[in-house]
Formats: C-alpha cells, structure tokens, sequence
C-alpha cells in the first residue's frame, strides 16, 4: 500500500466544539420523509474517526417531508448528536451553488473539525464547491480510515489503495463510498433517546451568486436492483458485449445474485448506455477472498 500527504451556529453547536476534540457535520440525503441509504454510510464513517467525535447531521429543504426526515435522523443511529435544520424552498433542489453556500455558514458558526458526505451525484456535487469556498482541499472517495486524519483511498483507477495523512486546515472534508461502509438495517430508537433537532439561522443566507444554474427537471431508473452507488455486489459489462441488448445477459445474472449493473466507459461510449451505468474505466474491483465465496454461494450446484 502506497503512503502519501496532502495537503457560532446561534443554537448549541459551538459550545460542542470546546468541550469535544472530534466534530463532525453529516451532509445527508433525503427523500420521501426518510434518510436515503448513503447517508447512514456516512453516519458510520464519521462514526469511525474517534471516539468522543460529536456528530451533528445537515438537513435541508422545505414542507412536510423535510419534518419527516428531520424525525427520522433524529432517532435513526445512536452516534446522531444533533440534527441541524435548514428550512428553505431554495434548498429543494439539490443545486451546488445554495447547498455549498449553506455548507460554509454551518462551518463558518459551528467550526467542526470534519465534513462527511456520500460519494453520490449529491455529495460530489457539492462537496467540491463548498471546498472552494472554506479554501480546503477534499478527500474523495474514501475506503478505509485508519485515524481522524488518516485515510485510505483508491489511486490509479482503483488498481492500488492510498493512505492519506491530512494536513490542511479545519474541515477536514470526506466523501466515502457507500459500499465501504456498510451498514445493518437500522430500526428508530424511541423518543426519549433521539437526539435534539435544531433550526439553523438563514437570516444572513445571501442569495447572492447562487442563481447561475436552475433546476429543469429529474430523471430516474426504476428497478428492484440495487442502487449502483450502493450496491455490495456489481456485475460490470465491457464492450464486447457490443450492444444494450447483450447486457440483458448480465441483467439476469444481476437479478439472481442481488447485485446492480454497470458498465465500463468503453462501454457506455461504444455500446450507447446510459451514463449513470458507468463504474470506472476498468470497473470495480473486489476482494476475491470475498467474492467468490459468496459468489459460490449464490450460484446453483451442477447436477
């Protein structure tokens, strides 16, 4: 393994900040009223950067479904110490220039020490900007961490793990693939043990320079098939398949062993499939220590 360097919220965040060493911000995803399954990977990778870490969860946007899912982080992980609330129409669409303007004022007033966000079209999509503006430099795509400042990525199209030792200023911002930090179905606590649910103070939230881009519309895939950004198991397709029609081969496959699909770039490129699909330029690697046990497992005994 290679080893390499790099370079007050009005309510009670701050006077978190004296009394913990670690504090970290959850930037989550919501949908329906619920949290979407990334986000509870990132709860349990900030989770893992020490102990005595204060764990705080972002929510934003408005109406009823904002009030559901607020409920639900309050109560969803015991490592939830406080669920922050930002309660606006402009935060419905999930639009980088708003969102990573909201991310600098949470940390400009409550000065946490880390930022985690899922490795999803969300999370890379604001993350980067937000960056910009604490002029910090990000760590992406996160697999492993090994201390508060010390983490493992992948280089080199996913062909060799890095350790990265952060030396940069406060936040230190993360965003960790799913995948890597799995997570067990989690059942709400009771009442009494979730964690208190604060409004954060947009009164200073300019809107200047967060106009130059606009929601048009959204797309999406139904499928039974896991999400592909969080699957454990993916079952990638090259281009020899050569056309969309082969890939219903591996579609099949992907059904019985629970897994999602994706494909190479040369293989979006030359077969004409859709750019969500794609995995890497070589695809994803997996441990076949791993693999091919459960792979055994999954597939029928010859007769």
């Amino acid at each position: 393994m290679k080893s390499m360097t790099t370079s007050c919220l009005k309510f009670s965040t701050a006077s978190f900040c004296g009394k913990y060493q670690l504090s970290t911000f959850v930037l989550a995803e919501h949908e329906g009223g619920s949290l979407k399954p990334q986000s509870f990977s990132a709860i349990k990778a900030a989770s893992s950067l020490g102990e005595n870490n204060h764990v705080s969860m972002l929510l934003a946007g408005s109406g009823s479904s904002l009030q559901q899912a607020a409920a639900h982080a309050a109560s969803c992980h015991p490592s939830i110490s406080q669920v922050l609330l930002a309660d606006s129409d402009i935060f419905i669409h999930s639009l980088a220039e708003p969102w990573a303007k909201l991310v600098h004022l949470v940390q400009q007033k409550g000065g946490y020490s880390h930022m985690v966000a899922a490795s999803s079209s969300f999370g890379k999509n604001i993350l980067p900007r937000a960056a910009a503006l604490l002029d910090v430099s990000p760590i992406t795509d996160v697999t492993g961490i090994s201390e508060s400042r010390l983490i493992v990525r992948p280089i080199y199209a996913g062909n060799a793990l890095c350790t990265v030792r952060y030396t940069g200023s406060v936040p230190c911002m993360l965003t960790v693939r799913p995948a890597s930090f799995p997570v067990e179905s989690m059942s709400a606590d009771s009442k009494s043990n979730a964690a208190p649910v604060e409004h954060v103070d947009l009164s200073s939230f300019g809107e200047d320079g967060i106009g130059k881009s606009r929601y048009i519309s959204q797309s999406s895939q139904v499928s039974e098939r896991p999400d592909l950004g969080n699957a454990r198991v993916v079952i990638t397709g090259w281009r020899a398949l050569k056309s969309a029609n082969n890939f219903k081969l591996i579609e099949k496959l992907a059904e019985r062993l629970g897994a999602a699909v994706g494909a190479t770039r040369a293989a979006v490129d030359g077969v004409t499939l859709h750019s969500s699909m794609q995995v890497a330029d070589y695809g994803l690697v997996g441990d076949l220590f791993h693999v091919i046990p459960e792979l055994l497992e999954k597939l029928p005994e010859k007769k």
